[in-house]
């Protein structure tokens, strides 16, 4: 049965004992008793009649108690109901707004310490661990040249627009000579003016194909072998992981879920999922245990939001991971908020 139907199915009553339960279990992170409600609940009734309640949404797979506990606890599809039907986000509240207005304002032009700041502030506003995916550089490439290392080492220099040069070994084919490295140089700067490296990626091969009769056999194997070191590269996004130590504090009897989360954040090579999970539109996205595959094992939520540039382009994202008792209401607002600021910080606009 699909989530929103679930909902629209449940009676009034049903309704606000799932959503206090919830509410309950997001501010304490204890399972909620039969008694505890009936001092809350709007309609005066027994007990007896909330248990009964809390059997039916248990069955409907919303609720489930831990076998120590007579208390109920959302389950993860709970949780997903909770924050697509009932959940109320409010506005980001002025001291929360100030505190990021202010790390967003120390500008000294540097981007990368700009949001070093951010994911700093917001592992504090939101006692949890922050994530921020910086923008991939995307100046177009200036020079691009091979420089033999050995038999089997090549380098690969590229030159950017901005000024940065980056410097990347990899394996050129067997057989490659001075001659072949020097046509693939040229015929890669006589095609890449203007275009970012993505850009040229996306492109080489056409590119090539077009210009079969023109380019030696060599000079193109050299190109393919030094457009895969560029393909798997990775290092054109940096993420900034703050406030793991949060983590540990809410988690303590459950070391074994926080060391899963550690060692997942330690996966660089994932970083690009990040994007991947933003990009499938604007606002915010939460995943919940399982929904993301790339904390599915420590069963964390995922709270990120996109940001884009003067382009309208997703470069970046913001995000906050923790436990999945996380007070969604207040950080989603939070996330939103940042990641909107951060994309006019990136884009110089302004308001």
């Amino acid at each position: 049965m699909p989530e929103t139907a679930l909902l629209s199915d449940l009676n009034d009553r049903s309704r606000e004992v799932f959503r206090r339960v919830v509410e309950s279990y997001l501010a304490t992170g204890e399972p909620v008793g039969s008694r505890t409600l009936t001092r809350d609940m709007t309609e005066k009734v027994s007990a007896a009649t909330i248990r009964n309640v809390m059997q039916d949404l248990e069955y409907l797979g919303l609720l489930d108690h831990p076998h120590v506990s007579a208390g109920r606890m959302p389950t993860q599809l709970g949780l997903r109901l909770f924050v697509d039907g009932l959940m109320e986000a409010g506005p980001v509240s002025a001291t929360d707004r100030e505190m990021i207005e202010e790390t967003l304002g120390q500008d000294s032009g540097d981007t990368g310490a700009m949001l070093d700041r951010v994911s700093t502030a917001l592992s504090a506003l939101t006692h949890g661990a922050s994530l921020v995916l910086m923008p991939k550089q995307e100046a177009p490439v200036r020079h691009i040249e091979f420089v033999s290392l050995a038999p089997d080492r090549a380098l690969v220099v590229l030159v950017f627009a901005d000024g940065r040069v980056e410097n990347r070994v990899f394996t050129p084919p067997p057989g490659h000579t001075a001659s072949s490295m020097r046509e693939a140089a040229n015929f890669l700067n006589a095609v890449a003016e203007g275009r970012t490296l993505a850009d040229l990626r996306r492109g080489i091969a056409q590119e090539i194909e077009a210009s079969r009769q023109k380019l030696d056999l060599m000079a193109a194997q050299m190109i393919a072998h030094g457009l895969a070191m560029w393909d798997g590269d990775g290092s054109d996004a940096r993420l900034i992981v703050r406030g793991r130590a949060n983590l540990l504090e809410d988690e303590v009897a459950d070391l074994d879920r926080v060391r899963s989360l550690f060692d997942d954040l330690e996966r660089k090579r994932d970083i690009a999922e990040f994007l991947e999970l933003a990009e499938h539109g604007e606002g915010v996205r939460i995943f919940i245990g399982s929904e993301n595959k790339l904390f599915s094992l420590s069963g964390s939520s995922l709270v990120v939001s996109p940001y884009m540039n003067a382009d309208r382009k997703i470069v970046g994202a913001v995000g906050v991971i923790g436990p999945t008792r996380l007070n969604y209401g207040r950080i989603v607002p939070i996330v939103d908020y940042t990641a909107q600021l951060v994309g006019r910080m990136i884009s110089g606009r302004k308001g």
